[in-house]
């Protein structure tokens, strides 16, 4: 039995045995941390288990209270993320100072990072992998730039490819490119399908990573309705298609930043087929892939598609460490424009970083690794759900992501994320404010997201807390 398990049945004896009688007070998370010597999220996972089997209810910025008989007015459900409702028109990009200037006040030295779009790097086999790249650099006597051309390193690319093949995708190797991490993947990608001034279609909200690739390469970008759960919607997409110039999609269909879901394969295979039907490219963007809470790896759009349209793009630097920079592309019928243009613009990936990967994968390390990576995510991301449920006020709005290590919170319309933003900041938090998601400035002014990747601590929790005062505070 799990400790957390152990300690929601010791508490729920107290309960049933009168010593806490309906509407009493449980003791606060850390006194019973304090009181049973156990971790922070072990207690909140057992006061989850006991509210889950209607033991008990939380108040906000209150605590935990034994249930009356019937439901208690303070009761809240979660509430979920609405679909987007985005100005759908094409329109110029323009955001990287903005964000720029946001994300290098987030990076702040020993802030709590709750809008950092970064996974914890504590959670990476650094050290082992240095290992490993540091006695391939003693056994190798000569380096030249021809040991590291495009497409990049073999047995890597070997390596990839039983990945692919693992999760039921079947990729020739020849159809596989090294990168400089997903961003060059990305921009690679894009410059393929699409020319400047082109209209490329993108999810409501985006990862700002997206936009910027657009914006570099003198792009527009037009935003499309999309379900929190579902993905984007094609219906809306189709509709956009005929009416505007759209020229290829740049998309995340699984564990999207910042939403989270994970398209189902009905939607993904409907999604193709219109895209093959106008001729239209898709980058998609695999970053998350990997970091998945159910028990099978999501499917992608590389899976539907018939006609080579989809250019997918991944890395290691949300799975395995983002210090080495090593991504890739499966290019479709774009491969030889793709590996040309990797030619131009970097010439080669750095061959110690690919040389080391494709060792750890090799070893079976990676999948161990993952399987605690993903355990640990899915842990933090609903610990963390149910803090800000607990302590946001009424009308917060939560996404329930499938995969990955973000929260989307929308926050009561009063409330302005920019104004968070700043005062969480002063206190020592960053938070990552909605503004950066889209090109239109105003769209998500009340939206903020999460980063759930760090260790759960007393720290994390009381962070938490304090964004939760901050939002409730400006909401009255």
């Amino acid at each position: 039995m799990a400790l957390y398990e152990k300690l929601a049945n010791d508490v729920e004896g107290l309960i049933r045995s009168g010593v806490y009688k309906p509407g009493d007070r449980l003791p606060s998370v850390r006194e019973l941390s304090q009181q049973h010597g156990r971790s922070i999220s072990t207690v909140i996972r057992a006061y989850l288990r006991l509210e889950t089997k209607g033991l008990i209810s939380s108040r906000p910025q209150s605590g935990f209270y034994v249930r009356e008989s019937s439901a208690s007015a303070d009761d809240r459900p979660f509430l979920p993320i609405l679909p987007s409702t985005p100005v759908s028109v094409s329109s110029p990009v323009d955001v990287s100072r903005l964000v720029l200037s946001t994300l290098r006040r987030i990076q702040v030295d020993h802030a709590v990072p709750l809008g950092s779009p970064y996974p914890d790097a504590t959670a990476f086999p650094f050290d082992k992998l240095n290992r490993i790249a540091a006695k391939i650099g003693r056994s190798q006597k000569r380096w030249g730039v021809g040991d590291a051309l495009p497409p990049g390193n073999c047995e890597l690319i070997r390596q990839i490819a039983k990945r692919h093949l693992e999760g039921g995708l079947l990729v020739d190797p020849n159809q596989i490119i090294i990168t400089v991490g997903a961003t060059e993947a990305i921009n690679l990608a894009l410059q393929a399908v699409a020319n400047p001034g082109d209209t490329v279609a993108v999810e409501s909200p985006t990862f700002y990573a997206m936009l910027h690739a657009i914006e570099r390469l003198g792009m527009r970008a037009i935003e499309v309705p999309t379900h929190p759960t579902l993905g984007i919607d094609t219906t809306a997409l189709s509709g956009l298609i005929k009416r505007e110039n759209v020229k290829a999609c740049m998309l995340m269909p699984n564990f999207q930043n910042p939403l989270g879901f994970e398209m189902p394969d009905e939607q993904k295979e409907e999604l193709v087929a219109l895209l093959g039907e106008h001729e239209i490219p898709v980058v998609e963007n695999a970053v998350y892939n990997e970091l998945y809470f159910g028990k099978t790896a999501p499917s992608t759009l590389k899976k539907f598609d018939k006609k080579g349209l989809v250019v997918t793009c991944a890395s290691f630097s949300k799975s395995l460490t983002a210090a080495y920079r090593i991504g890739w592309v499966v290019p479709g019928v774009y491969r030889d424009k793709i590996e040309n243009l990797k030619f131009l613009n970097t010439l080669t990936s750095p061959p110690i970083p690919q040389m080391a990967i494709a060792e750890f994968l090799e070893s079976g390390g990676y999948e161990r690794h993952l399987r605690r990576l993903r355990k640990t995510y899915a842990q933090q991301t609903k610990l963390t759900r149910a803090l800000i449920h607990r302590f946001f006020p009424p009308g917060t709005r939560i996404s329930e992501p499938r995969g990955g290590y973000v929260l989307w919170v929308e926050m009561p319309a009063r409330v302005d994320a920019m104004e968070v933003y700043r005062q969480a900041l002063e206190r020592g938090i960053t938070v990552g404010p909605g503004h950066m998601f889209s090109v239109f400035e105003d769209t998500y002014r009340n939206f903020i997201r999460i980063n759930c990747s760090s260790p759960w601590s007393t720290r994390m929790e009381e962070a938490l807390i304090t964004v939760g005062k901050i939002v409730a505070y400006l909401a009255h």
